[in-house]
This record gives structure tokens, sequence and C-alpha cells, in this order.
């Protein structure tokens, strides 16, 4: 694949979603200039470094690690506009002004380098108007990029191009923000708002409309439309809150000034509970106050009656939680019969939602599966509206909206377009999605950067292979499969709830490692979901303890630790391709790997103690080693304590790495591990580096024993445990389960400088989790766990 080379960006504008592109730049190891006016007072780049110095505030964290913002280079107009011309792409994310931007373009245009791409992060404004005040050598470089907030979590990027945009520049920057940026891309027609928010605003006004129908208050309305609708968690009103009420009224007037001739223009008309809260400075989260307000630790709603603010936590009635719960076309058959007005009110949601996105599907979109995907990536759907309608019956939904429509009951008077009404079964088949501009079943796109996901996302009824079923299979058992999808390369994986660690996955791992040893050039472990592992299955070991006790207990540790051994030793390197959470066990097991493949959003940690056990599958033993082998490299054997007091930490305190980058600072991922931007990217990059590893002459490591820290760091460490305990930042089973960590790490009751073996210490962490089983503060902890799902502080 030839790639467009992006050495450097310029990011124009360090607001709020300027030194957050930024941010992500960074955290994606590209090197980045960000720009804004010279300040008034005070050095020239003041406004932009307090916007990198918020960075480090923010949260969520737009950074993976806050010292990273060390690596945005701060500039302004003024002085430093000859950096312009060292930048392959050029962001602008100034205010949404159209003024203000072309008086910009106009100020940078004679310092761009002739071959960079120019790209307008706007929310809605027109880029075809945008390029217009830019030389016509450039008009063939610029197009509009659209990240959605905050850039560093939200998947969705639209690309939108002008008529003068060169179609390879948008191909260019498709493939860098796809591959090196972790982003999910659709390409967005040039109209009022492109496809997420033209979609998503139109729907959340069309909610506070159908709310006030129904009178249903706010807290109600989002507990209605979030997780138990399969969208984000935030629901309408908090969604709004969190995004800025100035932000919404701001997109939704451009919607007002732009489509004075769409029919359900009448519907775009601001709600009056928005207009009085903005009129009040009450713009949501950032003010401390919109629809929802925080005192203290309770969370008060707006009430509009009283025009004032009450407790909230009203939740959906129960009779229609067991209505979402059903299949799709069940589920819209009672929402749509009952009388229920919390059920009336999610029919009338959904309808508004189908007809809206048919009767723009041709203005707004490419295909039905742009649309699909605008929604799923930019508002946290797990099903876009096209899925949705399609997974209930097409024509018979059809016919449901066509009914509404006729009796006057839907927002607009504009009929369905006569394509849905076709014969059609949906928008989505094997052979593409849905163009009503072409007439045409539509495919995918065949850009090469999209060579480098095996299993990329696909939406209902596309008919696109499921991992688990492709590829050729080689063994099977309960919790694992282990398959090939080239015959170069064995891939495992786990195929358990939560990918819990059992003595299926044991037997897997040994497996895997004997089949991969046989006949392959490495052993991938990869599942096609966002965990990696959630740790041991407590559960099923369960049953044991309470007929054998830890002596049961014992053999199973033991097996998981001889696995982990065989895969560390194998004589065919074995990577981690790690997505999501790969905790306790799970961070175990990639500890073990030759090497370590993690997406960007990766968490991993050592989280044992939570549970009041200490880690039993050698990820102690893998910190004492890492201590011995950094005082090695550093020339500082006498120093082993600093490296084996801060894995101590980690371990004791359950610290758990919220990125790949923090990941790697907390010494679970190394330098020589690769962080994968995209997570749909990181089997093939895997594969990859298996293959590359073999064919460089692979060798495993040479089993040695290696310095321990010793007694003397023991007591050390120790007295800062009494000091916590004492001072009731810990409890005495805290301080004798750290007890526990610290023995281990330390070597246990021996000389500093004393060289051990990984079994010595794996016996060690064995015998310790064994005996924390059995303690009664421990099982209280387990069995909150398994009851509860949060941990227990005794």
């Amino acid at each position: 694949m030839n790639r467009f080379q992006v050495r450097k960006v310029a990011v124009l504008g360090a607001g709020v979603m300027g030194a957050q592109i930024a941010a992500h730049l960074v955290n994606c190891k590209v090197p980045v200039v960000l720009f804004d006016l010279p300040a008034k007072e005070g050095p020239k780049n003041g406004i932009v470094t307090k916007a990198i110095e918020g960075l480090k505030k923010l949260k969520p964290a737009p950074l993976g690690v806050p010292e990273d913002a060390a690596r945005i280079q701060a500039a302004n107009y003024e002085e430093h506009l000859a950096l312009l011309g060292e930048c392959d792409l050029v962001i602008e994310a100034i205010a949404e002004r159209m003024d203000w931007k072309l008086d910009l373009y106009q100020k940078i245009a004679g310092s761009l380098a002739p071959h960079a791409i120019v790209a307008s992060n706007t929310s809605g404004l027109s880029i075809t108007k945008l390029s217009e005040v830019l030389p016509e050598s450039i008009q063939p470089r610029f197009c509009g990029i659209h990240f959605f907030n905050p850039p560093r979590y939200m998947a969705l990027v639209e690309l939108i191009n002008t008529p003068a945009t060169m179609p390879e520049v948008l191909d260019q920057l498709e493939a860098f923000v796809t591959s090196a940026l972790g982003k999910s891309v659709v390409r967005a027609k040039d109209t009022p708002n492109f496809i997420a928010n033209r979609v998503g605003i139109a729907g959340m006004l069309a909610t506070i409309k159908e709310a006030e129908n129904y009178g249903l208050s706010y807290d109600v309305v989002d507990d209605l439309t979030g997780k138990k609708l399969g969208r984000a968690s935030s629901g309408t009103f908090r969604t709004a809150d969190v995004v800025g009420l100035d932000t919404m009224a701001h997109v939704i007037k451009t919607l007002q000034d732009n489509l004075a001739d769409d029919p359900f223009f009448p519907s775009y008309s601001t709600p009056a509970v928005l207009k009085a809260l903005i009129e009040k400075g009450a713009l949501g989260q950032k003010a401390g106050a919109g629809f929802y307000k925080k005192v203290g630790k309770d969370i008060l709603r707006l009430d509009p009656a009283k025009a004032d603010y009450v407790p909230a936590g009203g939740k959906a009635e129960p009779i229609v939680e067991r209505m979402l719960k059903k299949p799709a076309a069940e589920r819209l058959k009672l929402l749509r019969e009952s009388s229920n007005p919390q059920a009336q009110f999610l029919w009338a949601i959904h309808r508004n939602a189908f007809h809206y996105a048919a009767v723009h599907l041709g203005s707004i979109a490419d295909t039905a599966r742009d649309v699909d995907f605008a929604m799923r990536w930019g508002f946290g759907m797990k099903q876009g509206p096209f899925e949705l309608w399609q997974d209930a019956g097409w024509q018979q939904v059809a016919g449901w909206v066509k009914e509404d429509i006729e009796a006057g009951k839907a927002l607009s008077s504009a009929p369905l377009p006569a394509w849905v009404f076709d014969g059609r079964t949906g928008v989505h088949t094997p052979e593409g999605s849905w163009s009503p501009t072409k007439g045409a079943y539509v495919p995918g796109s065949s850009l090469p950067v999209y060579q480098r996901q095996h299993f990329p996302e696909t939406v209902l009824g596309a008919g696109a292979a499921a991992p688990l079923s492709s590829g050729t299979e080689v063994f099977k058992n309960d919790e694992v499969r282990v398959w090939t999808l080239d015959g170069e390369v064995l891939i495992l994986s786990i195929t358990s709830k939560l990918h819990l660690i059992g003595t299926g996955v044991v037997e897997g791992l040994h497996k895997a490692v004997e089949l991969a040893e046989a006949g392959y050039k490495g052993l991938v472990i990869w599942s096609p979901d966002d965990v990696f592992s959630a740790g041991a299955n407590l559960e099923q070991t369960l049953p044991v303890f309470m007929k054998e006790g830890a002596k049961g207990i014992a053999p199973v540790i033991l097996q998981l630790q001889t696995a982990l051994l065989r895969m560390r030793y194998a004589q065919v390197p074995v990577v981690a391709a790690m997505r999501g959470i790969a905790l306790g066990g799970g961070c175990e097991i990639a500890l073990h790997c030759a090497r370590r493949v993690a997406a960007m959003e990766t968490y991993v940690g050592l989280v044992e103690v939570g549970v009041g056990l200490i880690p039993g599958g050698g990820g102690l033993t893998y910190i004492a080693r890492r201590a011995a082998e950094m005082a090695a490299a550093g020339n500082a054997n006498a120093d082993i304590m600093k490296f084996a007091t801060d894995g101590f930490t980690n371990a004791a305190m359950a610290k758990v790495g919220t990125s790949a980058i923090e990941s790697r600072k907390l010494g679970y991922l190394l330098d020589t591990d690769i962080v994968v931007p995209h997570k749909d990217e990181l089997l093939f990059v895997a594969s990859t580096q298996a293959k590359a590893m073999f064919d460089s002459g692979y060798r495993p490591p040479h089993k040695a024993l290696f310095p321990v820290a010793g007694r003397s760091a023991i007591a050390t460490i120790m007295g800062q445990l009494a000091n916590m305990r004492d001072g009731g930042f810990i409890s005495a089973h805290d301080f004798h389960i750290s007890t526990l960590i610290a023995q281990v790490v330390c070597g246990g009751d021996v000389d500093a400088g004393s060289l051990v073996s990984e079994e010595y210490l794996m016996a060690m962490e064995r015998s310790r989790f064994c005996s924390l089983l059995e303690h009664p503060k421990s099982q209280e902890r387990i069995m909150g766990m398994l009851q509860t799902g949060k941990p227990v502080r005794n």
C-alpha cells in the first residue's frame, strides 16, 4: 500500500476541538504544530500554551499520558506562518464562523507547502463556500474533515469534498485518518451538518418534541433513550449537556439558515426550553448546569413547569423495559400498539427516525450504509436507523410509518420515497447498500487501507463472514477456537464470556502452542470484540474450592502458570493482539507473549487485589524479572529495588493503564511492542509481526536466573505500608495482601541480589494466592464481586 507521508500536521485554532485534535495526533506519534492568534499580553504563544496546559486537566483525558502535551509545538499566526511549509496536512479548527475562516485562509495561503492537504474541521458549514476564497492551486487539495468530540474517543470522522477536490486527496486523507489516527471514516455530501449531525440533531429535536407530547421528564427520557435502546448511555438530554447547549443551538441554526425548503423544516425550530437555558447561561456540563445540575453529590434535573431543578432519578417503567428486550420486530410492534405513554413515545421517535432517514438519504449520503455507520460511530448507536428498520421487517415497518404519516402523526407530511415500497426487504445486501441517487446497491470502499482490516465493521444484512466461523479451524473446545486464515499463522480466539480464563482456555493455550510449533510461523491471540480477557473465571473454580479447599486450586494455578511459561518459551513467536480490556489473568497472558500489539484504547492491569487476591499467573514474577532486566540495562544492579517498587505499587494499587500509551508507562507494554490506532487492523498487524519475527530467525529467550531485591526491600515496603495502615489509608487486609505481593516481587526472605528462577517465584505466587483464598476477608471480596460486580472494601 502506498502511503501518503504525513511528517507533520498543523492544527489551526487552539480551542476545544483544535487542542484535542492536536492531542490525539501526538497520541498517535504524529508531530503537530498548534496555532492560534498572538496573545495581546505576555508571550505571543500564550493562548496556545494555555490550551496545551489545559489538555492535562480535561476529563475524559485527551492525552494518553499528560507529559505528551510537551510534544505539541506552540505557534501563532504573527511569528510562525513559515512553519506551515513543513506540514503535509493542515487542519483548520477555529470557531464556526464563515467570515473568520475565510479571513484565516487568505492569511495562510501563501505559506502552505505546494503538496499539503488543507481541511476544515467544521460541523456543518459549506465546504464548497469555504474553498472559494482559496487560490485555484489550493482548491484541489481542500476538503472538509469533521472530527467528533472528544476526538480521542469518538470513532467517526466525516470527509467532505468540493467539486474541485481531487479524488486522490480524499483517498490519501481517508487512509491516513483510518490507519494512523484509528478513525472510522464516512464520506458525506456537502449539505448542512453533513450526515451524523444532520440526522442526529434532527432526532434530538424530535425527541424533545415527543417528550413534551407525552409528558415525560428529562431523566425518564434519558433512561429510555440510552443503553436500553442500544444507544449511548448518556441518552438525549445528558448528551446535549455534554456537547454544550450553545453548540447544539449553533448546529440547529445551521439547519434553520440553510434548509427552508426541507419538508421537516418546522421541526427545526429551537425548543423554548433550550432557548431559555442558553439565555440564562446554563450551557450544560461546562457551565455547571443545563438540563441537569450537580449539587454536591446529587444530580438534579430541570423541571420546566417549576422553572427550577428537582431531584433526578426517573426510570423506564418495567413493562416498557420488558418490551425493549424483545427482538426488533416484536419490540416495535409492542411499542406501537401499547397505550403506555413511554411506549408510545419510543414508537414515535423510531417512526420519526425512519421517516427522516428515508426522505433525506439521497441528498445527504451516497448510501444507506453511510448513514448507519455515521449514527453508530458518531452517536453511539448499536444499530443505525436503516439497520433497525431492516431488522424489524422492512415492509411491515414501512407500512406502519406510512399509516402514521397519512394520519398526521409524523413530523412531516412528506411521503416515504417510492423506492421504500419497491418490494425490497431492506437496504443492506451482500451486494452492497442502497444508493437512491445511483438506483443500485453500492459495495463498500475498496481503498487499499481497508485490506489491512480482515474483519471490518459491517452492517446488518451485508452477509459479511463472522470471524469465529471464518478460516480453517484446527482445534476447538468450549472456551477457545484455534484457527488460521492463511495457513502461516495460527490464531487463538477465547470464546468464553468476557474471555474469562478457565480450564478450557488453559488447555487451548497448551494445544495452540503445540500446533503452532509443529507447522506455523507463529501464534496470535486475538478475539473479535472489545475484550482481550477480563481475567480468571472465579465462578468456575468456586465448586473446586468448595469441595477441596485451596489445595484443590493449587494444581489449577500451576496449570495456568505452566501454560504461560510454555508460551513464553515457545519455538515460534506468540503475539498478543490486545483490544478493550486485558485485566488480571488477561494481562498475564499478554505479559508472557513474545510481543504485544495493542489497540490505542486498551485497558491493561493486574487488578486481583480488588477480589482480595494477588496475581497468580506469573504477573508478579514478570514484575520481578523486568525489575532485574531494567536495572541491568541501566548498569544499576544495586537499584533493582527502585524498579521492583514501581511494579509492586502498580499491582498493590491495581493500577490500570487507561490507554496503550499509559500501559507502556506502567511497564505492561514494552518499547518494542506495537500500538495500533485502529482496532480493526490489530489482527493484520499482529500476524505480520509474527511472520516477520519468524522470518528473521526468531528464537525464544534463554531460561536464566535473575537477581531480586530481597528481604531488605520487603522491609522497606512494609514500613511504608504500615504507615498507610496506621494512617487509615488502607485496611489491615489491604496491608496483608500488599505484604504478600511485596514478598513475591522482591523474591522472599533472601539477600538482595540473590539469583532466582521464574519457577521459584511462581511457586511463591501460588502458595500466597491459595492462602488468600482461605482468608475470610478475601472470601468476602470474591463473593461480593461475583454477586454485585463491585469491589468490597474490608
